[in-house]
This record gives C-alpha cells, sequence and structure tokens, in this order.
C-alpha cells in the first residue's frame, strides 16, 4: 500500500483501567488502521499502528487525549518496518497485558 507506515505507540499517564485499549480498537477501525494494542505490567499502554501515513498519524493524535477517564501524560512515537516481526494482524486487535 502506497504510503503505508507502521509506528509502534507508548503511552503513559493513567491509561489503564479507564477504557484505553477498547477506545483505540474503535478508533482505529474507524481510519481504516491495522494492528494491535496491549497494557503492560510497568501502567503504559503499547500500540503497533499500520496502515496510511495520515490516519496512523490522526489516530496517533487521538491517542494524547484517549477516552474521557484517561489522563495522559506522555505518547512516545517510534517508526518500525512493517514484516514478520510485527506480527501484524488483520484489522485492529486487543492483545494481553505483558
Amino acid at each position: 500500500m502506497a504510503g503505508a507506515v507502521c509506528r509502534k505507540v507508548l503511552v503513559s499517564g493513567r491509561v489503564q483501567g479507564v477504557f484505553y485499549r477498547g477506545w483505540t480498537c474503535r478508533e482505529a477501525a474507524e481510519l481504516g488502521v491495522s494492528g494491535w494494542v496491549r497494557n503492560l505490567r510497568d501502567g503504559r499502554v503499547e500500540a503497533l499502528l499500520c496502515g496510511p501515513a495520515l490516519a496512523v498519524d490522526t489516530l496517533i493524535a487521538r491517542m494524547h487525549e484517549g477516552p474521557g477517564a484517561a489522563r495522559v501524560e506522555a505518547v512516545a512515537v517510534e517508526d518500525v518496518p512493517a514484516g514478520e516481526e510485527n506480527d501484524l494482524p488483520r484489522g485492529f486487535v486487543q492483545r494481553p497485558t505483558v
């Protein structure tokens, strides 16, 4: 897909127990972004976002706010190559905590 990118995102703040992962899945589906989202044991949320650059960047911008109960303190973004290592699902999925 022309113009496609993959970005790993780490979100810090009050982002667990506030429907952040479910909200991310819904937003990703609306934008046509593929990938996954999961909680980390340290309290952050991690996501892999792949798709058209504009859609991925729009989702990242929305992730700075998150759902209403979230209090996002920081969003770190890293470009990553698309490939087997990222184990991309079809669509967007919520993964177990790691």
